[in-house]
C-alpha cells in the first residue's frame, strides 16, 4: 500500500468520456480510482482488512437510520459520483436526499451519478496521508448541495467536522457523533468503528 495516490496527467487532446472512464473503472475493479478537478486520473491503493471492517460499521450504521428515516439513500465506498468541476469522487460513505437522487435521469444513476452527496463520511487508512484527505474534503465542500462532511482518523481517534464556509471543527476521542440537523436522528457510534486500533 502507498500514502498518497498515484497521479496521471491526461493529454489534453485524450477525449475520454464518461462511458469510456467508467468502462476502465469497471475493468479496474480492484483498485480505487477517481479524478480530480484538474482532469488527473489518481490511483489509490485498496484499503487494509480492518479498515474494510470499521467502513462497514459506519456504512451499517448509517444504512439502519436511512432505512427507518426514509428521506435519502446511503451509498458505500464502492459509489463513484460526477462533481460540478467535472471529478470523479468515491467517498467511504455517502447520504443524498431522496429528491435530490430522484431528480436525476435513470441513465444518470446507472453511472457515476452527476452529483455530490449531501452528507460525507472519509474514513483514514494506515496508508492514507491526513493533508491528501483534508484537501479532498475541502473539494467537497465547495460543491452545491453538499451539507456535511466528517473525516474521521481512527489512529489519533479525531473527528474533524466539515460544512460550506465554516471552519473545519475537530473532536477529540468522540463516543459518538451527531448528524445534526442533516440527518436528525443519527448518531455515529465510535466504539464500533475505533474499537480495533494497533497501538
Amino acid at each position: 500500500m502507498w500514502e498518497n495516490p498515484i497521479v496521471f496527467k491526461i493529454p489534453s487532446d485524450w477525449n475520454i468520456t464518461e462511458e469510456k472512464f467508467f468502462e476502465f473503472c469497471q475493468i479496474n475493479r480492484d483498485l480505487r480510482i477517481e479524478t480530480n478537478k484538474f482532469g488527473e486520473l489518481l490511483i489509490m491503493s485498496p484499503a487494509g482488512s480492518e479498515t474494510g471492517n470499521r467502513d462497514g460499521r459506519i456504512i451499517q450504521q448509517l444504512m439502519n437510520w436511512s432505512d427507518e428515516d426514509g428521506t435519502g439513500l446511503a451509498f458505500s465506498s464502492s459509489t463513484g459520483f460526477t462533481l460540478s468541476t467535472g471529478a470523479k469522487k468515491s467517498p467511504d460513505v455517502s447520504w443524498i436526499k431522496l429528491e435530490r437522487w430522484n431528480s436525476l435521469s435513470p441513465e444518470e444513476k446507472e453511472k457515476f451519478a452527476p452529483i455530490c452527496p449531501d452528507f460525507i463520511v472519509e474514513l483514514m487508512s494506515p496508508s492514507d496521508n491526513l493533508k491528501t484527505l483534508q484537501a479532498k474534503m475541502t473539494e467537497y465542500m465547495e460543491e452545491p448541495g453538499v451539507k456535511l462532511g466528517w473525516l474521521i482518523d481512527r489512529k489519533e481517534r479525531k473527528v474533524y467536522i466539515y460544512r460550506p464556509n465554516f471552519p473545519t471543527e475537530c473532536l477529540e476521542n468522540p463516543e459518538s457523533v451527531s448528524g445534526e440537523t442533516i440527518l436528525p436522528g443519527f448518531v455515529l457510534n465510535m466504539s464500533k468503528v475505533c474499537s480495533i486500533i494497533d497501538n
